[in-house]
């Protein structure tokens, strides 16, 4: 798993490429939360994310739940598999998935 972070204001964007799961979401943790602290807007880009799991959906709820009240996540450029993880989970109610 790679990542990149751009911030611009309080939103901040990150671009996620390979697998997000059991190996790699503590990874992506450890480097996303400690960054939410003034964000409001949080858009994560996995136009390049092969696969999600349980371990990675954690993370990204994990990281809704760190904005700043009211803020709003999205999962950007999903692949149909992505988007079907996020569908089955129910988190499409909570976070907005394109």
């Amino acid at each position: 798993m790679k990542c990149e972070m751009t911030q611009n204001g309080k939103e901040l964007t990150v671009k996620v490429e390979g697998r997000l799961d059991t190996a790699t979401a503590p990874e992506l943790q450890e480097k996303l939360i400690p960054q939410l602290k003034e964000i409001d807007h949080l858009i994560l880009d996995f136009s390049d994310l092969q696969y999600i799991s349980s371990a990675g959906l954690r993370v990204v709820l994990m990281a809704h739940r760190s904005i700043a009240m009211g803020g709003i996540t999205e999962a950007t450029h999903c692949n149909s598999v992505v988007k079907e993880v996020f569908e089955i989970t129910g988190l499409t109610d909570v976070i907005r998935v394109s």
